[in-house]
């Protein structure tokens, strides 16, 4: 476990997320929340001394950690609170969307008439989800400390870019960020995130990319699921804010939903020319919500 600290890198969700589906829920639904809170405080608490190069309270930082069962603890809470008997399939409600969202061209529900689309899934938790089942994609799934021989071990930053040569087919159709963005260390590290989901997507004419039309096509696409309070409960970042972001960085808002604890959002790709936006916008840390009960969730573009 300790190796697995010496790893760690704070701008990263996706090597702290577990991998395996075979546990059963043995804690509360309230214990399990705790824990992954108490965790996630603690994180945030970890990148803030390593920026300022305070050792001694990264030291203690990484002691309480380990005294509330560490790596291994949070695993399993993220595993039970992912699981289906708590309704934590958030790819569900994409294959809703695609199913609604899509032309009989694009959706086959598995026909071999067609390929099926590139899907990478960054952080992947499971090999069996909504998506995997759907018969629409062929899908690759990465986490930095994978323990399933379905999933790739691989950083998402350090990934490959593929050229403009290698993009058909070494590209994706699209890309799913589910509970990810959000657990990157550092405002700026999220926007990086972001920003990068674009270098990977296809921009062929297979999609009539450049149009920003949203009847043409679903695709190229991202699907991004963040917990609710980033968005609704945040001293620096609201949905505006997210589209503007979104909008500078060439996607067109597809449909979005509120649930009760996550927001979910599907956006298509159609470039950043496209979008009359610029690769320069700057959008920096504001405060736009007041109040002492507000969490400091944002998402800084440079």
């Amino acid at each position: 476990m300790a190796a697995n600290k010496k790893r760690r890198k704070p701008h990263l969700l996706s090597h702290t997320r577990p991998t395996s589906t075979n546990r059963k829920p043995s804690l509360s639904s309230q214990a399990t929340r705790s824990l992954i809170r108490k965790h996630h405080t603690l994180q945030k608490r970890l990148h803030a001394a390593l920026s300022n190069g305070d050792t001694a309270a990264a030291d203690g930082i990484r002691a309480q950690l380990a005294a509330s069962g560490g790596l291994q603890k949070y695993q399993e809470a993220s595993i039970q609170g992912q699981s289906a008997e708590r309704g934590g399939d958030t790819s569900k409600v994409l294959v809703e969307w695609l199913n609604e969202l899509s032309p009989s061209t694009e959706i086959r529900n598995g026909s071999t008439d067609m390929r099926r689309l590139r899907m990478l899934e960054v952080g992947a938790l499971k090999v069996d989800n909504a998506c995997s089942r759907s018969g629409i994609f062929d899908v690759t799934r990465i986490d930095l400390h994978s323990q399933h021989p379905g999933i790739q071990t691989q950083d998402f930053m350090e990934m490959p870019l593929p050229s403009k040569g290698t993009l058909e087919t070494d590209g994706f159709d699209i890309i799913s960020l589910s509970l990810v963005i959000n657990y990157v260390g550092d405002a700026v590290g999220r926007g990086e995130m972001l920003k990068r989901v674009g270098s990977f997507l296809k921009v062929g004419p297979r999609w009539n990319f450049g149009s920003t039309s949203t009847s043409d096509s679903v695709y190229p696409a991202l699907f991004l699921v963040l917990p609710g309070p980033c968005i609704t409960n945040s001293r620096y970042f609201d949905e505006e804010r997210l589209e503007r972001i979104m909008t500078a960085l060439g996607y067109a808002k597809l449909r979005s939903k509120l649930s009760k604890k996550l927001v979910y959002y599907l956006w298509r790709y159609v470039g950043v020319e496209a979008g009359r936006a610029k690769n320069d916008v700057l959008f920096k840390k504001q405060e736009i919500r007041p109040g002492s009960q507000r969490n400091n969730f944002k998402i800084i573009l440079q």
